[in-house]
Parts: C-alpha cells; sequence; structure tokens
C-alpha cells in the first residue's frame, strides 16, 4: 500500500474525437443515418431530395471517442445557383474532415451519379469509409458484387453493410468510426447531440414538415426563418417562424384551404418540437413571399452555405 492516492487508480482512458463527413447522392440516407448513429433526431429527413442544405453536425459518443458527423447536401449534377453552393459545400464537408464516409444505395448500386462521386471521392486525401445502405432490400449476391466493383474503382480503408433505416449494420460502424478517428480531446460537451442552434434546429423541423404535406406540388425553393424563440416563464417555449415562398401561388398552398395546411404543418412541428425540448411549444408560422430568394447572398449566408458568384 501507498500514502498516494493516485498510485492506486487506472491512468485515464485516452479519448479520440475527429469529423466524419458523409458523402453521397440526394436520397442515399444520409439523414436517416446520421439520426441513427446519433440516436435522436438532429437532422431533418424527407422524401425531398435537397432537404439537407448546411452541415449540420451530429455528435455520437462511443466508448472514449467523441464523432462529429457532417451531415453533407446529397452531390448531384447542380444547375442553379442554389444547387452549387450545396455541392460545394459538401465537397468542403468533406476535405475538411478526418474521414469520409462514401455513402451508396444498394438498389441503385454503381450509377452514374455514384460514379461521379467515387471519380471525386478520389481527390479526398483522408481515409475513406464504403458503406452501403438499404442492404435490405437487395439480394446479398448482388451486394457482392457492388462492394467488389466499388473498391476496384476506389479502394476504402473498410466496407460496411448497412440498412440506416432499421438500423442493421450502424452499431458496427459506429464502433469502427470510433476507433478510427485521432486521439485528442472532446470539442463538445458529453451531453450536446448536435453543433446546430435550436432555432436553425426548430426551422429544419418546420420544413420537413412542409415536404411531407406538399412534396408534389411545392417545389424545394421554399425556406423557414426561426424569428423568435423565447423561453417562457411557466417553462413553456414560443416560437415564431416565417415560411418564404418564391411565388403568391406557392404561398396559397402552404395556406391552404381555410388556412387548413399551414395549421396541419404547425401541428406537426410543434409536437416533434416538444418532444425534443421536452417543454410544451406554442409555435406560430406565418408564410410570406420573397420572389428570387434563392439569388439572394444574405439567405445563403443564414443557412451555412457560401454563395456563388455565378
Amino acid at each position: 500500500m501507498t500514502d498516494d492516492p493516485k498510485a492506486d487508480s487506472a491512468p485515464p482512458a485516452e479519448t479520440r474525437c475527429g469529423f466524419v463527413a458523409l458523402i453521397g447522392a440526394p436520397n442515399v440516407g444520409k439523414s436517416t443515418l446520421v439520426n441513427a448513429l446519433v440516436g435522436s433526431k438532429v437532422t431533418i429527413v424527407s422524401r425531398k431530395v435537397q432537404t439537407t442544405r448546411a452541415l449540420i453536425r451530429g455528435i455520437v459518443i462511443e466508448g472514449h471517442s467523441q464523432i462529429i458527423l457532417v451531415d453533407t447536401p446529397g452531390i448531384f449534377a447542380p444547375k442553379r445557383r442554389l444547387d452549387r453552393a450545396m455541392v460545394t459545400t459538401a465537397w468542403s464537408g468533406a476535405h475538411d474532415a478526418d474521414l469520409v464516409c462514401v455513402l451508396l444505395d444498394a438498389k441503385k448500386g454503381l450509377d452514374d451519379e455514384a460514379e461521379a462521386i467515387l471519380t471525386r471521392a478520389a481527390s479526398v486525401a483522408h481515409e475513406k469509409i464504403l458503406v452501403v445502405n438499404k442492404v435490405d432490400l437487395v439480394p446479398r449476391e448482388k451486394l457482392l458484387a457492388l462492394v467488389a466493383a466499388a473498391n476496384e474503382r476506389l479502394p476504402f480503408a473498410r466496407t460496411y453493410l448497412i440498412s440506416a433505416l432499421s438500423g442493421d449494420g450502424v452499431d458496427d460502424l459506429r464502433r469502427a468510426l470510433a476507433a478510427m478517428v485521432p486521439p485528442g480531446p472532446f470539442h463538445y460537451p458529453e451531453d450536446q447531440m448536435s453543433d446546430a442552434p435550436m432555432r436553425q434546429l426548430a426551422s429544419e423541423i418546420t420544413r420537413e414538415k412542409i415536404y411531407q404535406q406538399l412534396h408534389q406540388e411545392l417545389p424545394y425553393q421554399s425556406t423557414v426563418e426561426t424569428d423568435s424563440w423565447t423561453e417562457r416563464k411557466d417553462g413553456s417555449i414560443r416560437i415564431e417562424q416565417t415560411i418564404f415562398v418564391e411565388r403568391e401561388s406557392q404561398r396559397k398552398i402552404v395556406l391552404g384551404k381555410g388556412g387548413a395546411t399551414i395549421k396541419s404543418i404547425g401541428a406537426e412541428a410543434r409536437k416533434e418540437l416538444a418532444d425534443i425540448t421536452g417543454a410544451p411549444v406554442h409555435l406560430f408560422l406565418f408564410v410570406k413571399v420573397r420572389e428570387n430568394w434563392g439569388d439572394d447572398p444574405d439567405r445563403y449566408r443564414e443557412m451555412g452555405l457560401e454563395f456563388p458568384k455565378e
């Protein structure tokens, strides 16, 4: 025995921390995977492509490792200014990360979008992990052929077959990422799941509800801004948001007959916000027309995107 209390204590385990970028085509399941890895909803999931506009990070604690997930906008052939900004942001997220997970859709396989992503991913210097998603929808022989073809096109450090929706394979991927991020101190408090401010998360949730109800009628040139977030003395939260669309005809679609659609959107968003915050939520939604907002540099900055000059 010794009088030194430190002598009997085990040395602290080495902590690891790093940024992991998720790269893939639209609707490959990046947002669903972030939510599955974190175990909580931190980024919106929608059938509408291009819902993730900025680099919204999910934060995972696995053992003595902190994994900071960068959920990038889906990579696709850009046509408009907003498209170009999102694609540029996605690739900057890949180059700035410590590790890169390239996601492929098992059903789509190596289509033109996947081929283009593999070609460009070759220029990213970091270790790359192949993640094949939606594996429950494809026969095993087809999966093995896809994995072999992808690794032939671009050598990956590791390959994981998962279903982000059901959770199959997600735990194995989480443990692998925890072991692969570099040694270092945690960047965020252990109880913090996302560095997206609550205002931004609230905007994302309302935008998701718009897509769920109007995905056929309203193009994705709509944005939601949280104007105020007030925590009241009774413990409830008052949130005011403005939904911006580009034309008056779109504003009427969002409002719906007698305001029915906007009421339904608000009810769904309010319920989810209350679940996340653990407090009663009073949500007030307004719809305004902001013509050509897709060409306004200020709107891009608010979404965390760099405004393309051309």
